[in-house]
C-alpha cells in the first residue's frame, strides 16, 4: 500500500528518494498545535489533552503557509495528530521518520515517549514497534523546544526579533516532511553506495536490521536499455553486509553536468527459502573527484565550478520549500543564469532538493548551518560551537552520501577566532568535524571552514571570502595566488585567525552580492510615487542596472581569468527579506538579462 495523497496534502512526494518502499504513509496536512511560551506543557498536560490550534505541516509556524504566522520567540512548540495504522500493514513493525524538526525535539506515541533528537536540520527516526499495532490508532505528540538562548546551530535565524543584514525570520518545530512506512523484522536500513570510477564499479553498502542465519542481500543495477547487473551476498557474516557492482565498458556513462546519468538499484533482502522479506527502490551513479594541486577534476577532468550561494528560504514558507517545483525552479533559474552549481548555505537542504540536483546535473556543496554559536545573537561571532555540532553533521553525512551531485563538503562557516597560543573549543570542535567528514567520506575535498578561521593545516581546500566591489581592487586582491600567497581573511588590524596557506586548491567561495533594488534607486533619484523599505546589501550600491552587468562582469573575470583558481561562487541566487543582492527577487522574478549574466560567466568552462 502506497500513500493516500489527497489534494489538499502539501508536499505528498516521497521525501527519500534514494530509499524507498511500497507501504509508507505521508503525514503532512492539518495537526493540531500550540505554542508554549514558558516551556511548561508537560506541567500542563499538553503530552494528553487536544492542543488550542492548528497548523499546516511541514511548515513552521513563524511561515505564511503554515496557517499559523507568529514570528516571535517561541520557547517551545507543540504538536498532535491521530493516525490510523493501515491493518495491511499487519506482521510488520512500522517507523516514524521525521525530515526535520528545529530544534531539540521530544515525541510520544499514545503516551510512550519513542524518540529524543537534537539538531533542526537532519532527520530522525522512531520504531513504533511494541507501542501501536496495525489497525490500531497512534496518537503521535511532538514537542519541539528553539530556544534563543544558548548555544546551537541555527544557521541564518536571527536571534533577535526584526530580521537585519543577513539574518532572518525563524524557523520552529517541524519543517521538513513527516512519514511512516511498514518494515519487515530483518529490513535495510539504509543504503550506502561508493563509486569506484577507476575500476568501473559501484559498492553498495547495506545495513540490515539483523543478521538472519540464511539470509542473503541482492542488488541489481539497470538502465533504460538492456543492462542488468547482479550482485548477492550473504547477510547472515558480515555486520554490514557489502556488493560490488562492476558495469560494462559499453554501458559505463558517468555522471557529470553535461551527462547526469543516473542507473536505477534495487537492494532486496530474501529470507534462507529465497522469499524477498524487503525491497527498496533507488538510483546510483558512478563518478570520481580528485586533486591534482590546485586543480579539483570531476571524473579526470578539470571543471570550472561556478557556484551560487543558495540560502534556500522562501517569502511564505521561509527554509522549507513551498511545493517541489519551487525546488526544481531555483535549480533551473540559476543554471539559466550561467551558474553550474550551487553551495548550499548555512541550510541542510530537503533532501528531493539533492535529487533534482542528481537528475539535472548540477554540482553541490553540502554545508552545516553553523551560525547562531555566539549565543548573545552578535553578528559574526561564530566561535563557541558545541559538542553536538559532531553528532548533527555526522547525520548530515549519513542522510547525504550517496548523492553525485554533492562534489564537496563545508562543515563550518566564517568561524572568527584570531589564532591564539592555546588551542580552544573552536580548534578542537573544527577539528573533529574535520576528522569525522574524513573518516565518513573519503571520496570528496573537504573544507575546514569556508572563509575566515582555517585551523587544519592538512585541508583539502582553501579559500577566502571577499566582498570588495570595485574589479581593479579585487584584481589585486587576488593575484597573489600565483605565487602561493592568495588572499586570506584577517582581522581588521592584520591579526590572523588561520593556519597558512599549504599549495591546495583555492576559490573564493563568497564574492559579489551586488547591492542593486530597482525600486530603492527610483527613490533615490527622486522618481514620483516609490516608497521603499530601505534594504541592505554588500560594500556601496550600484546606481544603475547597467553599472551592476558592468561590476557583474568584471568580478566574475577576475576569478574566470586567473588559471590558479578552480572555481568560485557568488553571492547571491535571490534576494532574501531585506538582503538585496540576488540575481532574482525572493520571489524568483527575474531582476537582470540573464543572457548577459550568462556570458559574463562562460568564459571558462
Amino acid at each position: 500500500m502506497s500513500q493516500n495523497v489527497t489534494s489538499t496534502m502539501p508536499k505528498p512526494e516521497h521525501p527519500r528518494p534514494q530509499m524507498v518502499r511500497e507501504n509508507w504513509m505521508n503525514l503532512n496536512g492539518t495537526w493540531g498545535f500550540e505554542i508554549d511560551a514558558g516551556d511548561s506543557g508537560v506541567d500542563r498536560g499538553l503530552t494528553t489533552r487536544e492542543l488550542n490550534s492548528e497548523i499546516l505541516v511541514p511548515f513552521a509556524p513563524e511561515s505564511a503557509l503554515s496557517g499559523v504566522g507568529h514570528v516571535d520567540f517561541m520557547e517551545a512548540v507543540w504538536y498532535r495528530r491521530t493516525v490510523t495504522i493501515p491493518q495491511e500493514w499487519a506482521a510488520h513493525n512500522v517507523l516514524l521518520h521525521f525530515g526535520a524538526v528545529d530544534h531539540d525535539a521530544t515525541v510520544w506515541v499514545n503516551g510512550v515517549e519513542v524518540a529524543r533528537h537534537r539538531g533542526g536540520f537532519t532527520p530522525f527516526t522512531a520504531d513504533l514497534g511494541g507501542v501501536v499495532e496495525p489497525g490500531a490508532d497512534a496518537v503521535i505528540v511532538v514537542r519541539a523546544r528553539d530556544s534563543r538562548h544558548g548555544m546551537q546551530a541555527r544557521g541564518k535565524q536571527a536571534t533577535w526579533y526584526n530580521n537585519t543584514h543577513c539574518q532572518y525570520t525563524r524557523t520552529t518545530g517541524i519543517w521538513q516532511t513527516v512519514w511512516m512506512e511498514a518494515v519487515p523484522e530483518v529490513y535495510i536500513k539504509r543504503l550506502r553506495m561508493t563509486p569506484n570510477l577507476a575500476d568501473s564499479s559501484i559498492t553498495v553498502e547495506v545495513p540490515i536490521s539483523r543478521n538472519r542465519r540464511g539470509h542473503t542481500v541482492t542488488a541489481v543495477l539497470s538502465d533504460k536499455e538492456e543492462l542488468r547487473i547482479e550482485a548477492q551476498a550473504k547477510a547472515d557474516l558480515d555486520l554490514t553486509p557489502s556488493l560490488r557492482l562492476t558495469i560494462p565498458a559499453d554501458a559505463l556513462r558517468p555522471w557529470s553536468p553535461e551527462d547526469p546519468f543516473l542507473y536505477h538499484l534495487e537492494v532486496s533482502v530474501r529470507d534462507s527459502a529465497g522469499e524477498i522479506v524487503d525491497c527498496v527502490s533507488s538510483y546510483a551513479a558512478i563518478r570520481s573527484i580528485a586533486l591534482d594541486g590546485k586543480v579539483v577534476r570531476i571524473n579526470g577532468n578539470a571543471v570550472f565550478q561556478r557556484l551560487v550561494l543558495d540560502q534556500g528560504y522562501w517569502p511564505d514558507s521561509l527554509m522549507t520549500a513551498p511545493d517541489e517545483a519551487a525546488l526544481v525552479k531555483d535549480i533551473e533559474l540559476s543554471m539559466a543564469a550561467g551558474f553550474n552549481g550551487a553551495r548550499l548555505h548555512q541550510k541542510v537542504f530537503e533532501e528531493r532538493f539533492l535529487y533534482h540536483a542528481d537528475r539535472l546535473g548540477y554540482l553541490v556543496w553540502g554545508e552545516f548551518g553553523d551560525w547562531g554559536v555566539s549565543g548573545g545573537g552578535t553578528i559574526g561571532h561564530n566561535q563557541q560551537p558545541t559538542a553536538s555540532f559532531v553528532a548533527q553533521w555526522l547525520e548530515v553525512l549519513q542522510r547525504d552520501y550517496n548523492h553525485p551531485s554533492i562534489v564537496g563538503w563545508c562543515p563550518l562557516n566564517e568561524t572568527h577566532q584570531v589564532l591564539h597560543d592555546r588551542l580552544t573549543v573552536l580548534d578542537d570542535v573544527t577539528q573533529a568535524m574535520f576528522l569525522a567528514t574524513k573518516l565518513a567520506d573519503p571520496t570528496r575535498p573537504v573544507i575546514d571552514a569556508s572563509g575566515y578561521s582555517h585551523r587544519i593545516r592538512e585541508t583539502d581546500i582553501y579559500d577566502s571570502h571577499s566582498y570588495e566591489q570595485d574589479p581593479d581592487r579585487f584584481r589585486m586582491e587576488q593575484q597573489g595566488l600565483a605565487d602561493g600567497k592568495p588572499y586570506i581573511n584577517k582581522k581588521a588590524d592584520g591579526e590572523e585567525y588561520s593556519v597558512p596557506y599549504a599549495g591546495q586548491p583555492y576559490f573564493v567561495s563568497e564574492f559579489g552580492g551586488i547591492w542593486w533594488n530597482e525600486a530603492e534607486a527610483r527613490q533615490a533619484a527622486g522618481v514620483a510615487g516609490t516608497d521603499v523599505e530601505s534594504s541592505w546589501g554588500y560594500g556601496q550600491r550600484v546606481s544603475s542596472e547597467e553599472e551592476f552587468y558592468t561590476r557583474f562582469d568584471g568580478l566574475c573575470g577576475v576569478l574566470l581569468e586567473n588559471p590558479d583558481m578552480f572555481g568560485y561562487c557568488y553571492t547571491q541566487l535571490t534576494d532574501v527579506f531585506q538582503e538585496k543582492n540576488g540575481i532574482f527577487t525572493f520571489d524568483r522574478s527575474p531582476k537582470f538579462d540573464l543572457e548577459r549574466i550568462r556570458a559574463s560567466q562562460l568564459r571558462r568552462g
